[in-house]
């Protein structure tokens, strides 16, 4: 797959946001020139392609080629036989609907525990069709008296069904209808098998681009489920609909001009979480889009997915009885949806650079609204923590910077670009402030380096607050305003910052960057990152006892502080609160229940008063450090 994954934890965090060469949040970046030249290939147009709204049907996000399955019945030729070839019609007719018979019983037992048993059921009844003697002899009818050829009589048959059944007022029987057009066209498919050569792309699974939503469809001739489905037609109550929300299968319907504008082959990003489909998109596009793509289909062999995911079980404890938060760090509403399935309240923080990177122009106020407004309505009860546009000139968006700086990763980044671009901010602010008016919100502040930027944020918040109440428009009035704690200066400072703030959260892959002035994409600095520094240490206790001599909240996040190898440590030297991805967060409170805080403070205590990394690892290495019991 083409593009990579835009450094998930924070897009200044290192020289540029690279393109990621993984699914774990911009583990292993490359550098921020792949980007700046997949923005210069696009030649100045929208690094986003072309926008078709549809429907959800079912939410999901996914990522791949283009496979047409134009399935127009009424467009079957009609064409007849000789008398001596009607026989050999009719054989054909009886090997396919054996054929389709077994591929249904397959479908139905590599499903058995997969979806739901009612939903199964669906199959049951197209297995009846296809031994409905009613179906039957209509299309031998039609062979042996007017000498139609085999597929033009199964068209004529389903598409009188469906001229009948469409006009009454009967769902039920509308929808007999299209099952009765699903079990005929995998009949004619089969047709096709016998006669040609499959029509399924060779290699990779694909997302289907149809004009009708048709459970024969969601499958190749394997019986793997394709990767996303968007149809021009369909309903959110037809069995197809059922089977692909019960499957999980991203699905959006109802996408109008979809056969017109999207050719076989074609690029896709099917974002059904926000009833999106972007066509042949740029590299930039691909990039932000993938990292969640992989992550969310990483559990998964390549066949069926299971009906549910494993829930996390709350609240999380340590074998002692410590409580441990686990919250979402998620960038797209695909991440949303998945933080709520697994069980997690609210989201611990939303980066919402996503939006801004996708078109040469900012986004509208409006357009921000929606999109905030639907993290708001996808998140399951809980605070909401939104980080304000955090970006560098690198990325290319010439609405804040007109030309690449010398140093992005020193330059104008995260809330020093925002305030010199006050409009952008302004605009982002009003659009959090409208989205969240009846959910409690808070808002990071992304790169702070002294309180001067704090309360210049906390001025506009007041002076957008006074103009949202002139146009009596209900908005909340009381965000919660904190830092992100990246820069070493908000270390040295963050006595001061944690008086002005709400709440503190630690970017450790950042801090990890500054503190040891190591860039994590060179290979021979990787033992930097591969386990906690003591100097790392001894810094991130005194953030832990800062925040709490003013009480104020305090998490953390990054790809270090997900890798449960750094667990114990981290929370050995007090940390209690912790935003790691969704499909990380199950595993991460079993490795949390395992821990014991006698062991794992003393673990912390002779890893930070270590004086090197070879020092501290020795120390601790003769025992599994943090832990209750030793790993199995």
């Amino acid at each position: 797959m083409s593009g990579g994954i835009i450094n998930d934890e924070d897009l200044a965090a290192s020289n540029g946001p690279g393109i990621a060469k993984d699914g774990d949040n911009g583990a292993d970046a490359n550098p921020q020139s792949e980007v700046a030249g997949a923005l210069e290939a696009n030649g100045g147009a929208s690094i986003a392609g072309e926008l078709l709204c549809g429907t959800s049907v079912s939410a999901g996000l996914v990522l791949g080629r283009a496979h047409r399955k134009d399935h127009d019945l009424s467009a079957v030729e009609e064409g007849r036989v000789a008398v001596e070839e009607v026989d050999g019609e009719l054989n054909r007719f009886r090997t396919a609907l054996e054929a389709s018979k077994r591929q249904i019983k397959d479908l139905k037992s590599r499903l058995a525990g997969q979806v739901a048993p009612n939903d199964a059921r669906i199959l049951d009844t197209h297995l009846a069709y296809l031994k409905d003697s009613v179906f039957i002899a209509d299309v031998e009818r039609l062979i042996l008296v007017e000498q139609l050829r085999l597929d033009g009589a199964i068209a004529k048959v389903i598409g009188d069904f469906d001229r009948i059944f469409r006009l009454v007022e009967s769902e039920t029987l509308r929808q007999s209808a299209v099952d009765l057009r699903d079990v005929g066209i995998r009949v004619l498919r089969n047709l096709e098998e016998s006669g040609a050569p499959t029509e399924e792309p060779s290699s990779e699974r694909y997302i289907l681009v149809a004009s009708e939503l048709s459970i024969v469809d969601m499958f190749d001739l394997n019986n793997d489920h394709v990767l996303g489905i968007a149809t021009e037609g369909g309903g959110l109550t037809s069995h197809a609909a059922i089977f692909a929300r019960s499957m999980r299968i991203p699905t959006i319907t109802g996408v109008d001009g979809l056969l017109d504008k999207v050719k076989e082959g074609d690029f896709l990003i099917l974002d059904s979480a926000e009833g999106h489909v972007r066509v042949n998109p740029g590299e930039l596009a691909r990039a932000q889009y993938t990292r969640t793509e992989d992550s969310s289909s990483d559990d998964s062999d390549g066949g069926s997915e299971s009906i549910a995911e494993p829930q996390i079980e709350l609240p999380v404890l340590t074998t002692d009885g410590v409580t441990v938060s686990i919250e979402a760090i998620a960038g797209n509403l695909a991440e949303v949806d998945r933080a709520a399935s697994v069980g997690l309240s609210g989201v611990g923080l939303y980066r919402t650079e996503l939006v801004y990177l996708l078109d040469k122009e900012p986004p509208s106020r409006e357009a921000l609204v929606t999109h905030y407004r639907a993290v708001a309505e996808k998140a399951t009860p809980g605070p909401v923590m939104l980080r304000l546009l955090s970006a560098n000139s690198g990325l290319g968006l010439r609405y804040l910077y007109p030309e690449r700086e010398a140093n992005p990763h020193l330059g104008r980044v995260g809330i020093r670009i925002l305030l010199h671009q006050e409009a952008v901010l302004r605009r982002q602010l009003q659009a959090m402030l409208l989205a969240f008016h009846d959910r409690e919100l808070q808002i990071a502040l992304p790169f702070v380096t002294d309180c001067g930027e704090v309360r210049r944020v906390k001025e506009l918040l007041f002076e957008e607050r006074l103009e949202l109440r002139k146009f009596g428009q209900p908005f909340q009035e009381h965000p919660q305003i904190g830092v992100v704690v990246q820069t070493p200066a908000s270390v040295f400072g963050l006595a001061d910052l944690a008086r002005e703030a709400d709440f503190l959260t630690i970017n450790l892959d950042s801090l990890l960057q500054g503190l040891l002035a190591a860039d994590r994409d060179t290979g021979e600095l990787a033992e930097y990152f591969e386990s906690m520094h003591p100097y790392v240490l001894r810094m991130l206790k005194g953030i832990v006892r800062e925040a709490s001599e003013a009480s104020k909240p305090l998490s953390i996040f990054g790809v270090s502080a997900a890798d449960v190898s750094n667990l114990p440590l981290l929370f050995g030297i007090g940390l209690r609160k912790f935003l790691v991805p969704a499909r990380k967060a199950v595993q991460f409170a079993n490795e949390v229940r395992r821990l014991d805080s006698s062991a794992a403070a003393r673990a912390a205590r002779v890893a930070a008063a270590s004086s090197c990394l070879g020092e501290a690892q020795s120390a601790i290495g003769h025992y599994r450090h943090g832990y209750a019991s030793p790993a199995e």
